[in-house]
């Protein structure tokens, strides 16, 4: 007579017999390790969306197929379920190869932690393989003794400085499992190190990628542009997913139009004409990079100097007469001190009719002020970006702009658009694609700072800051943009006087 423990190794192995079934059928395994319409959080479910399928089949067709690493990206409105189907892929790919490894990382350590975290121990707690795993702070870790080692899959938030902590992710002969929610925003160096994942032989090796198509750049927008053919790509209408509000995103649709950036990232799943955070989109920079610059004698000629902080960072010299800031060289310097780098400036200040010098001021930029004017260069004005903004919009009715930084950049976007020209310069059209902005609490646009671009894995925009600087002040009457009747103009006869009004 079979003993209650045989009974229970007997169970045991059905369920390792059935695991194995599921090797390469990740659908199959989440319709039978959950319970569907059961008593419980899943009584009012019957199973995957049908968008969560239709990955699901993909995945399991293209292990079965063997033809390569599984690509799969999907980008989605809000509200679709992305946090479930990351939550049963990790589930999945532990419990039918107990020896994967894998890494699961998110835009944010906050993401990974709240979010993509906790939806993993809610379906590891309802998963029929819960006892196959021990799910820790930070890490799935499979308790099933196997030739080639226990597997585990580790949550790693990414730092852009520090891409060596996805390296050497490597099980040959086994399962790799590479999953980035919210891939939007992960920076382009994580992606070229995961690559280096995908080159075992031999290995089962699935990458998938979610996240609201939040950027018209990066390599989640390449994965459905310049990449398409290595991914499945994959595009989540929320309101095609019975788990969503749809009076909410009916009442989206009403309030800012179906084909509305709005609309287009946070229902429709589709990438926005322009990023959603992005201050200026790529279009109006290519477009100013293929113009011809009008030639105006008239217009003044302004120059912008970027004054480098900390070691990556470069001061930037950059000349703009008019609408042309393609004409002139820009100069980028590296490791030039400050009285070297003020000793440039007056070299070219010098041989111009310059009508205007503005400087980065804020923090060790002061030191490039004063040495300019000790020697005796003419129209040099020190800009601290944190400083207040011009207090009129473009109805002269109230602030539209939290800095001056903010402002600089705002006259910038406007001049793109107006018939400004560019040269075709890859790191320039990189800063000034690459900044984001928000809003305070009383409605003014605030751009993001420098050290959280870097958190993005983006550089300091040194060359993008030396261009909005010759926007720090209207410089004559013929050449300004919507400066109200008292805003004292710089001329070449005038030096700005902060203190004037006072």
């Amino acid at each position: 007579m079979p003993t209650a423990r045989s009974k229970e190794a007997n169970v045991q192995r059905q369920r390792l017999i059935r695991l194995e079934r599921y090797r390469r059928d990740p659908l199959g395994f989440v319709i039978w390790a959950f319970p569907w319409g059961e008593p419980g959080p899943l009584k009012d479910h019957t199973g995957p969306e049908p968008w969560q399928v239709e990955v699901l089949r993909e995945i399991g067709d293209r292990l079965e197929a063997g033809d390569g690493p599984v690509r799969i990206a999907v980008a989605s409105g809000h509200g679709v379920g992305k946090s479930a189907l990351v939550a049963w892929l990790i589930l999945w790919a532990a419990a039918t190869v107990p020896s994967t490894r894998g890494v699961v990382t998110a835009n944010t350590e906050t993401q990974l932690k709240t979010k993509t975290w906790t939806e993993l121990a809610k379906w590891q707690g309802l998963v029929a393989t819960n006892d196959f795993c021990d799910l820790g702070a930070s890490s799935l870790a499979s308790k099933l003794p196997v030739p080639e080692g226990a597997g585990r899959i580790d949550m790693v938030p990414w730092a852009a400085h520090n891409p060596e902590a996805f390296a050497g992710l490597h099980n040959k002969g086994s399962r790799v499992l590479l999953v980035f929610d919210e891939a939007s925003a992960i920076a382009e160096p994580i992606w070229e190190t995961a690559e280096g994942a995908l080159t075992d032989a031999g290995t089962e090796i699935v990458w998938v990628a979610f996240g609201n198509p939040t950027r018209t750049s990066g390599r989640f927008h390449a994965c459905f542009g310049r990449f398409r053919d290595r991914w499945h790509c994959q595009q989540v209408d929320s309101r095609h997913v019975s788990l969503t509000d749809k009076t909410q995103l009916d009442q989206w649709v009403r309030d800012y139009g179906d084909d509305s950036d709005f609309v287009r990232v946070r229902v429709r799943g589709l990438f926005p004409r322009a990023g959603t955070m992005q201050l200026i989109d790529g279009e109006s920079v290519d477009d100013a990079m293929r113009r011809v610059p009008e030639r105006d004698d008239r217009a003044p000629l302004v120059m912008g100097v970027d004054v480098a902080r900390f070691g990556d960072d470069r001061s930037v010299i950059l000349l703009r007469r008019g609408r042309d800031a393609r004409s002139m060289p820009i100069e980028k310097h590296r490791g030039l001190d400050l009285m070297a780098l003020a000793g440039r400036v007056a070299e070219i200040a010098f041989g111009r009719d310059l009508a205007a010098i503005f400087v980065d001021e804020t923090g060790l930029g002061a030191g490039v002020v004063d040495r300019l004017r000790q020697l005796g260069v003419r129209h040099v004005q020190g800009v601290n970006f944190g400083s207040a903004s011009a207090t009129w919009d473009s109805d002269g009715a109230k602030p539209r702009y939290a800095n001056k930084r903010a402002e600089m950049w705002g006259n910038l976007r406007d001049w793109l658009k107006g018939g400004g020209a560019l040269p075709d310069d890859p790191e320039l059209r990189a800063d000034l694609t690459g900044v984001e902005y928000g809003y305070t609490a009383t409605g003014e646009i605030q751009l993001e700072k420098k050290e959280d671009m870097k958190k993005r894995g983006l550089a300091s925009p040194d060359i993008g800051d030396a261009l909005a600087l010759t926007f720090a002040h209207p410089v004559r009457a013929d050449w300004l943009w919507d400066a109200p009747p008292k805003v004292r103009i710089l001329d070449e006869d005038h030096e700005y006087d902060m203190f004037h009004d006072l």
